[in-house]
């Protein structure tokens, strides 16, 4: 099926465009038939855009949008034009305009979907997971995805002005003592042998580090065979650094100001560092816990003096 090339995205357009042609290309998210006049909220990643089916205006796309359903995707091609008078949308980035459209083409059918394609959907997480694609669609996912996205950019940029280099280690290597068991991989060209897929990727970064590269990051998978708990999965990502003739500050400074970066860029939050810093001494005697969560402060008192001859 022909159809124009999209010109822009539903996120995009303002009332600076009005009067200009464009072509948009996404999902349709809300139908709304209106004495006769059909409103369709049509979205993409980056955001929505109302367009309008007249039969006044165009009776073929019109015919055409009767048919349309929650999720079709479609590109449509029309006129920028400014909402009518009391009609605002004040919450959207494009709701002083709509598109009037000209001609619509429908790229895919879609069957109703299992489950509403919104944020706050009380559904089963099982069936959500078994309809991926489709809760890949919902604005809190794609959100989350956008930020992780953003947040990698920030760290890549960061130790790049930091003199550091990213290299990307082998996933296939030779299995090592780690606190839990690791996934094999049988080798084709050396029957009854394995790799193991890493637990700690960087266990590489010795030879990285005698080599001199004496600055390494790589944002990366690890892969370890336990039990899943709250706080563990059978895979995760890491940032991965390694620095050569530094010292214990040296590492918290750089790590530190990584930390400062992303909650500035991504936020707008401005961190005070250096963080502060408890032996694992105070921590264990203070909130009986390594990782103690300092919001509170939920301190431990001891009373052993005082209850000692109890």
């Amino acid at each position: 099926m022909h159809y124009n090339k999209r010109t822009h995205t539903c996120g995009e357009l303002r009332s600076t465009h009005i009067g200009q042609t464009v072509t948009l290309t996404g999902w349709v998210d809300i139908r709304r038939d209106l004495g006769g006049v059909i409103f369709i909220d049509l979205r993409d990643r980056y955001g929505l855009t109302q367009v309008v089916f007249n039969p006044k205006n165009h009776q073929n796309a019109h015919e055409q949008a009767k048919d349309l359903r929650s999720e079709y995707v479609i590109a449509v091609t029309g006129k920028v034009e400014k909402r009518p008078q009391g009609t605002d949308n004040s919450k959207l980035p494009t709701g002083e305009i709509d598109v009037l459209v000209e001609e619509l083409s429908i790229l895919n059918k879609s069957e109703t979907p299992p489950f509403a394609i919104k944020d706050d959907i009380d559904t089963n997480e099982d069936l959500r997971l078994k309809y991926r694609y489709l809760d890949l669609r919902r604005p809190e996912m794609q959100e989350r995805l956008l930020f992780r996205h953003k947040m990698y950019q920030v760290t890549r940029k960061y130790f790049d002005q930091h003199s550091f280099i990213e290299v990307e280690t082998p996933v296939l290597m030779k299995s090592t003592p780690e606190g839990a068991r690791d996934f094999l991989v049988p080798s084709r060209i050396n029957p009854g042998k394995f790799y193991a897929l890493p637990q700690s990727p960087q266990t590489y970064k010795q030879i990285l580090m005698v080599a001199g590269y004496d600055r390494y990051f790589q944002i990366v998978k690890c892969f370890r065979d336990e039990d899943l708990r709250a706080d563990r999965q059978l895979e995760f990502t890491q940032i991965d650094v390694e620095m050569s003739f530094v010292d214990e500050n040296d590492i918290h400074t750089i790590v530190e100001g990584l930390t400062k970066n992303i909650f500035k860029e991504l936020k707008g939050i401005d961190v005070s560092i250096p963080f502060p810093r408890l032996t694992y001494k105070e921590a264990m005697e203070k909130y009986g816990s390594d990782k103690p969560d300092l919001r509170f402060g939920l301190e431990i008192a001891d009373f052993s003096s005082i209850v000692k001859d109890a």
